[in-house]
Protein backbone atom coordinates (compact mmCIF):
# COMPACT_ATOMS: atom_id res chain seq x y z
CA UNK A 1 0.00 0.00 0.00
CA UNK A 2 1.30 3.51 -0.77
CA UNK A 3 1.16 4.54 2.85
CA UNK A 4 4.34 2.57 3.39
CA UNK A 5 6.21 5.12 1.32
CA UNK A 6 5.93 7.66 4.08
CA UNK A 7 5.02 5.83 7.30
CA UNK A 8 8.00 4.31 9.16
CA UNK A 9 7.34 0.80 10.39
CA UNK A 10 10.66 0.09 12.04
CA UNK A 11 10.78 -0.08 15.82
CA UNK A 12 12.27 3.03 17.41
CA UNK A 13 13.55 2.81 20.95
CA UNK A 14 15.46 4.89 23.47
CA UNK A 15 14.89 8.29 24.98
CA UNK A 16 18.12 10.18 24.42
CA UNK A 17 16.33 13.02 22.63
CA UNK A 18 13.66 13.50 25.30
CA UNK A 19 15.27 16.46 27.03
CA UNK A 20 16.04 18.19 23.75
CA UNK A 21 12.53 17.82 22.37
CA UNK A 22 11.03 19.01 25.65
CA UNK A 23 13.20 22.12 25.62
CA UNK A 24 12.29 22.71 21.99
CA UNK A 25 8.59 22.53 22.75
CA UNK A 26 8.96 24.89 25.72
CA UNK A 27 10.97 27.35 23.64
CA UNK A 28 8.46 27.21 20.83
CA UNK A 29 5.57 28.01 23.17
CA UNK A 30 7.50 30.71 24.99
CA UNK A 31 8.16 32.54 21.75
CA UNK A 32 4.55 32.15 20.57
CA UNK A 33 5.76 30.62 17.33
CA UNK A 34 3.23 27.79 17.49
CA UNK A 35 -0.21 27.82 19.11
CA UNK A 36 -0.44 25.13 21.78
CA UNK A 37 -4.25 25.22 22.04
CA UNK A 38 -5.78 21.76 21.47
CA UNK A 39 -7.39 21.35 18.08
CA UNK A 40 -11.16 21.05 17.83
CA UNK A 41 -10.89 17.57 16.32
CA UNK A 42 -8.61 14.67 17.24
CA UNK A 43 -6.10 14.76 14.38
CA UNK A 44 -3.77 11.77 14.70
CA UNK A 45 -0.08 12.27 13.86
CA UNK A 46 2.19 9.41 12.86
CA UNK A 47 5.80 8.38 13.20
CA UNK A 48 8.05 10.70 11.21
CA UNK A 49 5.64 13.61 10.96
CA UNK A 50 7.67 15.78 13.36
CA UNK A 51 11.05 14.10 13.11
CA UNK A 52 12.81 17.36 12.28
CA UNK A 53 11.27 19.30 15.16
CA UNK A 54 11.45 16.56 17.78
CA UNK A 55 14.01 14.02 16.58
CA UNK A 56 13.71 10.49 15.28
CA UNK A 57 12.38 8.90 18.49
CA UNK A 58 8.63 8.29 18.17
CA UNK A 59 7.98 8.86 21.87
CA UNK A 60 9.58 12.29 21.62
CA UNK A 61 7.50 13.05 18.53
CA UNK A 62 4.32 12.13 20.42
CA UNK A 63 5.24 14.45 23.29
CA UNK A 64 6.09 17.24 20.88
CA UNK A 65 2.80 16.82 18.98
CA UNK A 66 0.92 17.03 22.28
CA UNK A 67 2.78 20.22 23.22
CA UNK A 68 1.50 21.96 20.07
CA UNK A 69 -2.15 20.91 20.39
CA UNK A 70 -2.49 17.49 18.78
CA UNK A 71 -4.50 15.01 20.82
CA UNK A 72 -4.08 11.71 18.96
CA UNK A 73 -1.75 9.47 17.01
CA UNK A 74 -2.11 6.52 14.68
CA UNK A 75 0.50 3.91 13.87
CA UNK A 76 -0.07 1.58 10.94
CA UNK A 77 2.98 -0.49 11.80
CA UNK A 78 2.19 -0.99 15.49
CA UNK A 79 1.89 -4.77 15.19
CA UNK A 80 5.49 -4.86 13.94
CA UNK A 81 6.85 -3.14 17.03
CA UNK A 82 8.09 -5.02 20.07
CA UNK A 83 5.60 -5.54 22.91
CA UNK A 84 7.85 -3.34 25.07
CA UNK A 85 7.64 -0.46 22.60
CA UNK A 86 3.89 -0.94 22.21
CA UNK A 87 3.51 -0.65 25.97
CA UNK A 88 5.74 2.41 26.09
CA UNK A 89 3.64 4.13 23.44
CA UNK A 90 0.44 3.22 25.29
CA UNK A 91 1.80 4.52 28.59
CA UNK A 92 2.93 7.76 26.95
CA UNK A 93 -0.49 8.34 25.41
CA UNK A 94 -2.21 7.63 28.73
CA UNK A 95 0.05 10.06 30.60
CA UNK A 96 -0.78 12.80 28.08
CA UNK A 97 -4.50 11.94 27.82
CA UNK A 98 -4.06 11.37 24.08
CA UNK A 99 -6.08 9.04 21.85
CA UNK A 100 -4.74 6.04 19.99
CA UNK A 101 -6.00 5.77 16.42
CA UNK A 102 -5.75 2.84 14.03
CA UNK A 103 -3.08 0.25 13.54
CA UNK A 104 -3.12 -2.13 10.58
CA UNK A 105 -4.00 -5.79 11.07
CA UNK A 106 -0.88 -7.66 10.08
CA UNK A 107 -2.29 -10.74 8.37
CA UNK A 108 -1.46 -10.11 4.72
CA UNK A 109 0.17 -7.59 2.47
CA UNK A 110 -2.45 -5.73 0.50
CA UNK A 111 -1.15 -6.85 -2.90
CA UNK A 112 -2.28 -10.42 -2.22
CA UNK A 113 -5.50 -12.17 -3.13
CA UNK A 114 -6.79 -13.30 0.26
CA UNK A 115 -10.31 -13.09 1.72
CA UNK A 116 -11.91 -12.73 -1.72
CA UNK A 117 -10.96 -16.34 -2.49
CA UNK A 118 -13.02 -17.99 0.23
CA UNK A 119 -9.92 -19.97 1.21
CA UNK A 120 -10.04 -21.51 4.69
CA UNK A 121 -6.30 -20.84 5.07
CA UNK A 122 -6.87 -17.10 4.67
CA UNK A 123 -9.81 -17.18 7.06
CA UNK A 124 -7.63 -18.89 9.66
CA UNK A 125 -4.82 -16.36 9.16
CA UNK A 126 -7.28 -13.53 9.61
CA UNK A 127 -8.69 -14.95 12.86
CA UNK A 128 -5.19 -15.62 14.23
CA UNK A 129 -4.19 -12.03 13.49
CA UNK A 130 -7.30 -10.76 15.25
CA UNK A 131 -6.28 -12.66 18.39
CA UNK A 132 -2.81 -11.09 18.17
CA UNK A 133 -4.34 -7.65 17.64
CA UNK A 134 -6.31 -7.96 20.89
CA UNK A 135 -3.04 -8.10 22.83
CA UNK A 136 -1.58 -5.16 20.91
CA UNK A 137 -4.72 -3.12 21.59
CA UNK A 138 -4.46 -3.84 25.32
CA UNK A 139 -0.93 -2.44 25.44
CA UNK A 140 -1.74 0.67 23.44
CA UNK A 141 -5.34 1.36 24.51
CA UNK A 142 -6.34 1.11 20.85
CA UNK A 143 -9.88 0.61 19.61
CA UNK A 144 -9.70 0.60 15.79
CA UNK A 145 -7.85 -1.86 13.55
CA UNK A 146 -7.53 -1.31 9.80
CA UNK A 147 -8.38 -4.25 7.54
CA UNK A 148 -8.09 -4.49 3.75
CA UNK A 149 -9.50 -7.71 2.23
CA UNK A 150 -6.92 -7.91 -0.54
CA UNK A 151 -7.13 -8.02 -4.31
CA UNK A 152 -9.79 -9.23 -6.72
CA UNK A 153 -9.91 -12.95 -7.42
CA UNK A 154 -10.71 -12.53 -11.10
CA UNK A 155 -11.67 -16.18 -11.43
CA UNK A 156 -14.82 -15.47 -9.41
CA UNK A 157 -17.91 -13.28 -9.98
CA UNK A 158 -18.07 -10.08 -7.94
CA UNK A 159 -21.01 -11.27 -5.85
CA UNK A 160 -19.20 -14.47 -4.88
CA UNK A 161 -16.11 -12.51 -3.87
CA UNK A 162 -18.26 -10.17 -1.79
CA UNK A 163 -19.85 -13.14 -0.07
CA UNK A 164 -16.41 -14.63 0.59
CA UNK A 165 -15.20 -11.39 2.16
CA UNK A 166 -18.28 -11.17 4.40
CA UNK A 167 -17.89 -14.79 5.48
CA UNK A 168 -14.15 -14.39 6.04
CA UNK A 169 -14.53 -11.28 8.17
CA UNK A 170 -17.23 -12.66 10.47
CA UNK A 171 -15.07 -15.05 12.52
CA UNK A 172 -12.49 -12.36 13.20
CA UNK A 173 -15.19 -9.86 14.09
CA UNK A 174 -16.54 -12.33 16.65
CA UNK A 175 -13.11 -12.34 18.32
CA UNK A 176 -12.94 -8.55 18.46
CA UNK A 177 -16.53 -8.05 19.65
CA UNK A 178 -15.63 -9.70 22.96
CA UNK A 179 -13.05 -6.97 23.57
CA UNK A 180 -15.03 -3.98 22.23
CA UNK A 181 -12.57 -3.58 19.36
CA UNK A 182 -13.52 -2.51 15.84
CA UNK A 183 -12.12 -3.47 12.47
CA UNK A 184 -12.42 -0.56 10.07
CA UNK A 185 -12.56 -1.63 6.44
CA UNK A 186 -10.67 0.74 4.17
CA UNK A 187 -11.56 1.21 0.50
CA UNK A 188 -8.41 2.23 -1.37
CA UNK A 189 -7.29 3.83 -4.61
CA UNK A 190 -3.70 2.55 -4.81
CA UNK A 191 -4.36 0.06 -7.60
CA UNK A 192 -7.41 -1.12 -9.56
CA UNK A 193 -6.55 -4.67 -8.47
CA UNK A 194 -7.80 -3.95 -4.95
CA UNK A 195 -11.19 -5.46 -4.20
CA UNK A 196 -12.44 -2.75 -1.83
CA UNK A 197 -12.58 0.63 -3.57
CA UNK A 198 -15.85 2.47 -2.82
CA UNK A 199 -17.75 3.71 0.21
CA UNK A 200 -21.09 2.18 -0.84
CA UNK A 201 -19.41 -1.20 -1.44
CA UNK A 202 -17.91 -1.07 2.06
CA UNK A 203 -21.26 0.02 3.49
CA UNK A 204 -22.89 -3.08 1.98
CA UNK A 205 -20.35 -5.38 3.65
CA UNK A 206 -20.75 -3.69 7.04
CA UNK A 207 -24.53 -3.93 6.84
CA UNK A 208 -24.28 -7.62 5.98
CA UNK A 209 -21.98 -8.35 8.92
CA UNK A 210 -24.21 -6.22 11.17
CA UNK A 211 -21.79 -5.80 14.06
CA UNK A 212 -20.53 -2.80 16.05
CA UNK A 213 -17.07 -4.33 15.53
CA UNK A 214 -17.10 -3.96 11.72
CA UNK A 215 -17.23 -0.41 10.37
CA UNK A 216 -15.83 1.85 7.63
CA UNK A 217 -12.54 3.71 7.54
CA UNK A 218 -13.36 6.67 5.29
CA UNK A 219 -9.96 7.77 3.95
CA UNK A 220 -10.66 11.08 2.30
CA UNK A 221 -7.62 10.94 0.03
CA UNK A 222 -8.68 7.62 -1.47
CA UNK A 223 -12.35 8.56 -1.64
CA UNK A 224 -11.62 11.84 -3.41
CA UNK A 225 -9.69 9.88 -6.03
CA UNK A 226 -12.19 7.06 -6.43
CA UNK A 227 -15.56 8.74 -6.14
CA UNK A 228 -15.49 12.40 -5.03
CA UNK A 229 -18.73 13.91 -3.69
CA UNK A 230 -17.31 13.33 -0.22
CA UNK A 231 -19.76 15.09 2.09
CA UNK A 232 -22.76 13.46 0.42
CA UNK A 233 -21.13 10.03 0.52
CA UNK A 234 -20.15 10.51 4.17
CA UNK A 235 -23.75 11.28 5.02
CA UNK A 236 -25.03 8.26 3.12
CA UNK A 237 -22.65 5.95 4.99
CA UNK A 238 -22.53 7.84 8.29
CA UNK A 239 -23.98 5.17 10.57
CA UNK A 240 -21.28 2.73 9.43
CA UNK A 241 -18.30 5.12 9.54
CA UNK A 242 -16.09 4.77 12.62
CA UNK A 243 -12.87 6.44 11.51
CA UNK A 244 -11.51 9.03 9.08
CA UNK A 245 -8.14 9.59 7.47
CA UNK A 246 -6.83 12.72 5.81
CA UNK A 247 -4.74 13.49 2.74
CA UNK A 248 -5.15 16.16 0.09
CA UNK A 249 -5.29 15.26 -3.59
CA UNK A 250 -3.20 15.36 -5.71
CA UNK A 251 -0.01 14.69 -3.78
CA UNK A 252 -1.31 13.04 -0.60
CA UNK A 253 -0.01 15.79 1.65
CA UNK A 254 -1.47 18.09 4.30
CA UNK A 255 -4.74 20.03 3.88
CA UNK A 256 -4.45 23.06 1.63
CA UNK A 257 -1.94 21.51 -0.75
CA UNK A 258 -4.52 20.10 -3.15
CA UNK A 259 -8.11 20.42 -4.31
CA UNK A 260 -10.07 19.37 -1.19
CA UNK A 261 -11.76 22.02 0.97
CA UNK A 262 -10.79 20.45 4.28
CA UNK A 263 -12.05 23.34 6.40
CA UNK A 264 -15.60 22.70 5.17
CA UNK A 265 -15.22 18.94 5.55
CA UNK A 266 -13.83 19.18 9.09
CA UNK A 267 -16.67 21.53 10.04
CA UNK A 268 -19.18 19.06 8.62
CA UNK A 269 -17.66 16.14 10.53
CA UNK A 270 -17.57 18.19 13.72
CA UNK A 271 -21.16 19.39 13.30
CA UNK A 272 -22.33 15.79 12.93
CA UNK A 273 -20.86 15.05 16.35
CA UNK A 274 -17.89 12.90 15.44
CA UNK A 275 -15.61 12.38 18.48
CA UNK A 276 -13.12 9.86 17.08
CA UNK A 277 -9.68 10.23 15.54
CA UNK A 278 -8.91 11.62 12.07
CA UNK A 279 -5.64 10.03 11.07
CA UNK A 280 -3.11 12.25 9.33
CA UNK A 281 -2.17 9.54 6.84
CA UNK A 282 -0.23 11.71 4.45
CA UNK A 283 3.18 13.14 3.78
CA UNK A 284 4.54 16.68 4.01
CA UNK A 285 4.64 19.00 1.02
CA UNK A 286 7.73 20.76 2.36
CA UNK A 287 11.02 19.50 3.71
CA UNK A 288 12.80 19.87 7.03
CA UNK A 289 11.56 22.01 9.90
CA UNK A 290 10.01 24.49 7.47
CA UNK A 291 7.85 21.75 6.00
CA UNK A 292 6.68 20.67 9.44
CA UNK A 293 5.88 24.26 10.44
CA UNK A 294 3.89 24.62 7.20
CA UNK A 295 1.98 21.44 8.06
CA UNK A 296 1.12 22.77 11.52
CA UNK A 297 -0.12 26.03 10.00
CA UNK A 298 -2.19 24.11 7.46
CA UNK A 299 -3.99 22.23 10.25
CA UNK A 300 -4.59 25.44 12.21
CA UNK A 301 -6.13 26.99 9.09
CA UNK A 302 -8.32 23.96 8.34
CA UNK A 303 -9.37 23.63 11.98
CA UNK A 304 -10.49 27.27 12.06
CA UNK A 305 -14.20 26.73 11.44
Amino acid sequence: MERRNFLKQNVLVGGSLLAGSSLLAQSTKANNLIDSTPYKLHYGTHDGMFENMAGSNFIDQIKYAHSIGFTAIEDNGMMGRTPEMQQKIGDTLASLNMHMGVFVLNFSSNDKINLTTGSQDWKDKFVASCHEAVEVAKRTNAKWITVVPGNFDRRLPMGIQTGNVIDGLRKGVEVLEKHNLVIVLEPLSDTPDLFLRYSDQTYTICKAINSPSCKILFDMYHMQKNEGNMITNMDRCWDEIAYFQIGDNPGRNEPGTGEVNYRNIFKHINDKGYKGVLGMEHGKAGKGKEGELALIKAYRDADNF
